[in-house]
């Protein structure tokens, strides 16, 4: 990897490369990552690399093809769609959020369009990955940037930030932003639209909050104390472990007082934003007994074996980052005060995500 970091600098010097910022749904789990592709959908639209160069054959096509959709939505298809495949281009570099392990993830494009009619996102580039990186260690400007409401755009104001986790000493000479250009190519869409993605930005700034307070605001020993506290708003007697010799176990908790009658839960707890493996699980599975289960809880995400590891042991469950703030935000009016100061939030109603999604949307 450090001999790619130090290319890609020299690169970024010597050239204009664009940055591009890509969203796809959490559905497609880590397949972008492990087959070295980004990619966008509409499939019903068929190939349309075949097309002229000219945004209004991409409309005409999509409107055939999603004839219930409408015009700014049309819209909004065509111009992303003809980005990804005209705009694009081969060394561009491209970040992607990945919302199923709540990393970014930066590489570079090494080819033209392909489409792939088999595939849920038939349209796709490859990319050599270059670095993956948890959220938090991006500013909350970063962040927001990528957060943006459309499925493919131009990372413009916090460009270096991104270059600079591959390359310290790298400098992008991004563009100023071309605002005639951005409004153009991506367009105001339906209010339905709008308000979904308005509604998903909210949630997803709001975990990247806690997340951040959870991890740059306490110890080790205190995230213990605190994810032991979670456990007693849910109703649990929870006792947090001496520091050392306790084999893994951070935590325990048990629903009488005394902590004598199963079930006894073992906890363990890690304050890290990047991914646990299944060796990290086994030793925590090692230490239970009969009537006992296992809970494992980070700020992060876990590994396919760890998860499968899960699904084929009843008595482990494993918490990551996205479970944990669901659990403090249904039990934020349960929290300790010293808690609440951590973590200030405040109640807001925001659309129903669901209930606005149409069938057959991308």
């Amino acid at each position: 990897m450090h001999n790619a970091k130090t290319e890609l600098g020299e690169d970024i010097r010597m050239s204009s490369q664009k940055l591009w910022g890509i969203h796809m749904p959490a559905e497609v789990d880590t397949a972008p990552i492990d087959n070295h592709y980004v990619g966008i959908g509409w499939a019903k639209a068929g190939d349309l690399s075949s097309l002229p160069a000219e945004r209004e054959a991409f409309k005409q096509a999509l409107s055939q093809a999603y004839p219930d959709a409408k015009d700014g939505t049309i819209r909004v298809w065509a111009g992303t769609m003809y980005r990804f495949i005209h705009e694009i281009s081969v060394g561009d570099l491209v970040v992607y959020p990945s919302k199923q392990d709540r990393m970014v993830n930066i590489g570079r494009i090494t080819s033209d369009c392909q489409y792939l009619a088999s595939d849920e996102h038939p349209n796709q580039r490859k990319i050599e990955w270059l670095g993956h990186f948890p959220r938090d260690e991006f500013s909350q400007a970063a962040l927001y940037e990528i957060g943006s409401a459309v499925t493919l755009f131009q990372v413009r104001s916090n460009a270096a930030e991104f270059l600079k986790r591959l390359n310290p000493e790298s400098a992008l000479n991004a563009p100023e932003p071309n605002i005639e250009d951005d409004v153009s190519a991506s367009g105001p869409e339906d209010d339905d639209t709008v308000t979904r993605e308005a509604t998903n930005l909210a949630k997803e700034t709001t975990n990247d909050f806690i997340i951040k307070r959870l991890k740059n605001g306490l110890s080790d020993y205190d995230f213990e104390y605190f994810v032991a506290h979670m456990l007693e708003c849910l109703g649990y007697h929870a006792r947090v472990t001496a520091k050392s010799g306790d084999g893994g176990v951070d935590v325990i908790a048990h629903r009488d007082e005394l902590g004598f009658e199963p079930p006894i839960i073992k906890v363990q707890c890690k304050q890290i934003t990047d991914t646990t493996g299944e060796p990290d699980v086994n030793q925590l599975l090692g230490t239970i007994g009969d009537g006992e289960y296992a809970l494992f809880v980070n700020l992060g995400s876990y590994s396919k074996p760890a998860r499968a590891t899960e699904r084929n042991k009843s008595k482990l469950r494993l918490i990551d980052g996205e479970q944990l703030v669901e659990i403090i935000l249904e039990n934020y009016h349960k929290l300790a005060p010293r808690y609440r100061t951590l973590l200030p939030l405040r109640q807001i109603y925001v659309a129903d995500v669901a209930a606005t999604r149409k069938p057959g949307q991308d």
